[in-house]
């Protein structure tokens, strides 16, 4: 009956789901870590062509800007009626209008991007470098570093500027997709691992042997003392 049972109904096996399980996750995994590879050699490229990546970028951020004001757009007009529906309208509209703007002037709109990067460093640093010293909290050292550290690259990039804009938002970029890709093999060969540590291996099914053919049985010869009881008789 178990045998009958187990046969109707084959996911009743929690040793054979648990391996195809494994098994899923296992190819799941490798995808992640193909993914990383990827992103990986991309931002190695993107490293090595900084002016291509720059540009590259610049043109994603457009088109991610103009895909989101349509979308954002068309939930305002679904949404008509309700009291953020101007609201909607106006951030979709000033999307669509940025998206259009970074797509049409790439060299121009890097540049202005720049300039707002190397700002960010140079508010952030200085930020930073006044909080270490009047907090001086646990972390003092730390902290001064980072604010030093963001106020250098903001001074820079920002003396540099415009040519700095043809390689700061590719090399931010670049870097971006390798730490990213570097992740993404990590999560992926850790996750092969840690499956393979917890799922069974696939038990094989045993082969079934027949039995060796059985020779014709000769009749025993009669003993000694079955040839006398014959004469015996006799």
């Amino acid at each position: 009956m178990a045998k009958d049972a187990q046969e109707t109904y084959p996911g009743s096996d929690p040793v054979g789901d648990m391996a195809r399980e494994g098994k899923r996750l296992n190819r799941s995994f490798s995808r992640l870590a193909v993914l990383g590879v990827v992103l990986v050699i991309g931002g190695v490229v993107g490293l090595v062509y900084t002016g291509l990546a720059t540009l590259t970028s610049m043109l994603l951020f457009g088109w991610l800007l103009l895909i989101g004001g349509v979308v954002g757009l068309l939930q305002a007009i679904q949404s008509r009626g309700t009291s953020y529906f101007w609201l909607a309208v106006v951030v979709a509209a000033l999307n669509i209008a940025a998206g259009v703007v970074v797509i049409r002037h790439p060299e121009g709109s890097a540049e202005a991007l720049t300039m707002f990067a190397a700002l960010l460093f140079l508010t952030g640093g200085l930020f930073r470098l006044v909080g270490s010293v009047v907090v001086r909290g646990p972390q003092f050292g730390w902290t001064l570093l980072q604010g030093a550290f963001g106020l250098l690259l903001g001074l820079l990039v920002l003396f540099d500027w415009p040519e700095s804009s043809r390689y700061v938002l590719g090399v931010f970029f670049s870097l971006a997709l390798l730490f990213d890709g570097l992740g993404l093999i990590a999560i992926g060969v850790g996750g092969r691992r840690i499956v393979s540590m917890v799922t069974p291996a696939m038990p094989a099914m045993p082969e079934r042997s027949e039995p060796p053919a059985q020779e014709p049985s000769e009749p025993p010869e009669p003993g000694p003392s079955e040839s006398a009881h014959d004469q015996s008789n006799n």
